[in-house]
């Protein structure tokens, strides 16, 4: 873990940061003011951030790459929720505002490189900033709003429908993402989701 003011690359990552769905609310002031509590770190593919079921919870900014958001059963069974990627945000805030554990694993899709800090020093920051807060608060009902409305797809939509969605919502993660993952995301079989795109179907 590296502050950013001591990273060989902190004028791209302070760049990186001004262009986050949340902190671009922020002044450069707030922003200076915001850095000290970050730390960059760089992930490989299949890191875990943040382990479900724990009460140690940080925020994360994504920088680079693709991680995605898994719930686990009791016969390790995974259901992937979403997917998020550069200039997108993962957080455990609703868990950390009820005081229960996290209800889901964070881990990397792909290599990836995030800012992150401690969930507590996140939420006291946000207390004086009323903008970012708005705009932090409206971001995670939206991702709860958009894991709802997945969910509810699985069971409305054919194969076909539930590809093309995904692509429609998301061009940009269609060809970024590996076809195993996204098959199970869209509960598919990678056979399945292979032979539809063969067939010229999506």
């Amino acid at each position: 873990m590296t502050l950013i003011a001591n990273h060989p690359e902190r004028n791209i990552i302070r760049a990186q940061l001004k262009q986050n769905i949340v902190l671009k609310e922020l002044r450069d002031s707030e922003m200076a003011a915001l850095e000290p509590y970050l730390t960059v770190t760089n992930h490989q593919k299949g890191d875990l951030l943040l382990n479900q079921g724990v009460y140690d919870m940080q925020q994360y900014f994504i920088l680079d790459g693709i991680l995605k958001r898994q719930v686990t059963n009791h016969e390790a069974k995974e259901m992937i929720l979403r997917f998020s990627s550069e200039r997108d945000i993962e957080t455990s805030y609703a868990a950390w505002c009820l005081k229960t554990p996290t209800p889901y694993s964070i881990v990397c899709m792909t290599k990836a490189r995030v800012a992150s800090m401690p969930l507590t020093q996140w939420v006291n920051f946000l207390q004086s900033h009323s903008v970012v807060k708005q705009a932090f608060e409206y971001e995670v009902m939206n991702l709860m709003s958009a894991i709802m409305a997945h969910t509810i797809t699985l069971h409305l939509l054919d194969a076909p429908g539930r590809v093309h969605r995904f692509m429609r919502k998301f061009p940009d993660l269609f060809e970024r993402l590996p076809k195993k993952e996204l098959a199970y995301y869209l509960n598919l079989s990678p056979e399945t989701l292979s032979r539809l795109k063969h067939q010229g179907k999506i």
